[in-house]
């Protein structure tokens, strides 16, 4: 490949820095340099080099991708001063910044979760693994001063990068971290869960704001959609009705949203962007971080994993998983989330963790002594470690639904078969959150779940005050025996931590946590999916049938003297689209499609498999 010339910034941008310590050593010691990377087919990716003054040592290369754009541009320094990044930088390493083709000032065509090509034949075939194999290849031989060892690192969709740069095979990469790596977005991510679509995420991301709008010419400035000017959501999407409705706000240059659109089941298309498809023979050391409470890719850290664990055995793969929102693990503040208190500032505990992975397989400074799994267990507010995960101690227990509203973990004896109803309407749909938002939150992922417990549409069930510690740690199992009154519906299954009713008030917020219904872990489940992703199959209407589906993973201690609960609903809107409640293609229903619904869910054969473990 050609080299390319590329502009210097040797100068020091003057009242951009907040006057700080931090900042003015930056200002000392870092050059900027900004280049344009080629490519194997000649489309040019912008990068930016904030790179070591000091030459008394080589330095190793830290990269991000990212499609959220690497801004600063030109004169202006990225503050690294302002987070834990700045360690790196005492570390003296290059902090490389780039642009994915497509995006912001680098050139080519965007593509969203762009699909790995494992079967490259000629410089026309690229995907995110060759873009990062060039250019790691391009910095080795253009950077000054480098030691030869590249690492990678990356949250949420620079998280799907980062490990799209793992398989890229790059001799010279030693160490990854994939952090809520967008992974699987039929299944778990901010797109769908179980085919299921996130109506509230998708559509903001996409559609208003624009993300997944065509790639245009090379510009500092991104692409918008429009601004959603209610500010209720509930309200908003809810008079928005049917699916083709948001489709029409799309416009005919939103691909990925029709694209989307036309694909409602699991097929190719959804199986290409699977980012755990080319997890094989992967070689540099990898650190997999995510949050128990991340609304928006809480699925990719632990499945990333797990597909690692399975197809790429030799892997030097570990994993930490802290109490956190999306990203907040690399914030100042990792305390409390809401109104829950995890006891001390989990996010630096975890910064204490990544950096010293990254010097040992970059710098060779240190040890690795960092545990194959890291789990931080809330409910007790602890860190545990364990040599892997899935736990190999896991005791499937199941917890069986009684008449009365009581959980118990004896089946019972009975042959009569007894149940609960409840009508769902998807006019009234069931709110996820109490309160009015513009935007979805991220504290709803271990709010207060009462206003929910107070709806008829809702079924709780509880086991009382409980006389013993129950520590889960795994997926959870829904295991559910309903009828319907027509041919579809959705299963939202909700696990709940319920306080002592003399819980202090929160110091802090304020709130009565006396009674609090804590979310641990909730999943959505389409009823039309329970046998088959790829070939969905109608309810007949009033005879018992099997749901069966997976929560994501969860690390929780259920304390003595609290309460376990489970609900279930059938709609949780509108962070989920709504079921007509009638077997047709939802992504093109009509709004008089839609109807009410009456759900029976049968005590006894109806459970929830916990993954119960003992704490030793």
């Amino acid at each position: 490949m050609k080299k390319l010339a590329f502009l210097i910034i040797t100068f020091f941008p003057i009242g951009v820095f907040a006057q700080n310590a931090d900042s003015t050593w930056f200002v000392n010691n870092y050059i900027k340099k900004e280049v344009s990377i080629p490519m194997r087919d000649g489309v040019k990716l912008f990068t930016s080099i904030y790179q070591p003054k000091d030459q008394s040592e080589k330095h190793p290369i830290l990269i991000t991708r990212t499609p959220y754009s690497i801004a600063p541009y030109g004169n202006v320094y990225k503050a690294y001063w302002r987070s834990y990044m700045m360690k790196y930088c005492r570390e003296g390493y290059v902090l490389v910044n780039q642009d994915i083709r497509g995006k912001y000032m680098s050139e080519g065509i965007f593509e969203v979760v762009r699909p790995l090509n494992p079967n490259k034949k000629t410089n026309k075939d690229i995907d995110e693994a060759s873009d990062s194999y060039d250019t790691i290849d391009w910095l080795l031989k253009n950077v000054d001063n480098n030691n030869g060892n590249v690492g990678a690192i990356g949250i949420s969709f620079p998280g799907f990068y980062a490990t799209m740069v793992a398989l890229s095979g790059h001799p010279a990469l030693k160490a990854v971290s994939p952090q809520a790596p967008v992974t699987d977005r039929f299944f778990g991510d901010d797109d769908h869960h179980n085919g299921v679509l996130m109506l509230m995420d998708a559509f903001d991301f996409h559609v208003a704001g624009g993300f997944s709008a065509p790639s245009g010419t090379p510009s500092t400035k991104g692409r918008r959609g429009f601004r959603i000017t209610d500010q209720d959501n509930y309200n908003y999407y809810l008079k928005m009705g049917a699916m083709p409705n948001f489709t029409k706000l799309s416009g005919d240059t939103m691909k990925f949203w029709s694209d989307m659109m036309n694909h409602p089941n699991l097929d190719a298309w959804w199986k290409a962007r699977d980012a755990r498809t080319g997890m094989k023979d992967v070689k540099p050391a990898m650190l997999i971080t995510g949050g128990l409470f991340d609304a928006e890719d809480g699925y990719g850290a632990w499945n990333t994993y797990k597909a690692l664990i399975k197809q790429s055995p030799q892997t030097n793969s570990k994993l930490v998983i802290g109490p956190w929102y999306h990203g907040q693990w690399a914030s100042n503040d990792g305390t409390h989330l809401g109104n829950v208190q995890f006891g001390s500032n989990t996010a630096t505990y975890y910064q204490d963790m990544e950096v010293p992975f990254f010097n040992y397989y970059l710098k060779r400074k240190g040890t690795d002594n960092l545990s194959k799994v890291t789990i931080f267990f809330s409910g007790e507010d602890k860190w545990r470690s364990f040599s892997q995960w899935p736990l190999a101690d896991i005791k499937p227990t199941p917890i069986y639904l009684k008449e009365n509203g009581k959980l118990s973990f004896e089946a019972s004896t009975t042959q009569k078969p007894t149940f609960d109803s409840y009508i769902s309407d998807p006019a009234k749909p069931v709110p996820y959150t109490e309160k009015v938002h513009s935007k979805r939150t991220r504290e709803y992922m271990d709010d207060d779940q009462r206003f929910a417990a107070r709806r008829a549409d809702v079924l709780v069930y509880d086991t009382g005050l409980l006389t013993d510690d129950i520590t889960l740690a795994g997926p959870i199992v829904a295991d559910l025996l309903v009828s319907l009154s027509s041919t579809d519906a959705d299963f939202v299954v909700k696990l709940i931590d319920v306080f002592p009713e003399n819980t202090p008030v929160d110091p802090v917020t304020k709130y009565p946590m006396g009674g609090y219904q804590m979310l641990v872990r909730a999943e959505i489940m389409r009823g039309k999916f329970r046998d088959s992703f790829s070939a969905p199959q109608p309810f007949v209407p009033g005879k018992p049938t099997q749901v069966k589906f997976t929560l994501p993973d969860v690390a929780h201690t259920f304390k003595k003297g609290h309460k376990l609960m489970i609900q279930i609903q059938s709609s949780w809107f509108p962070l989920t689209d709504r079921n007509p409640q009638q077997f047709v293609d939802i992504n093109k229903a009509k709004d008089t499609d839609f109807v009410k619904e009456t759900i029976n869910v049968y005590h006894n054969s109806s459970k929830i498999i916990l993954p119960v473990i003992m704490i030793r």
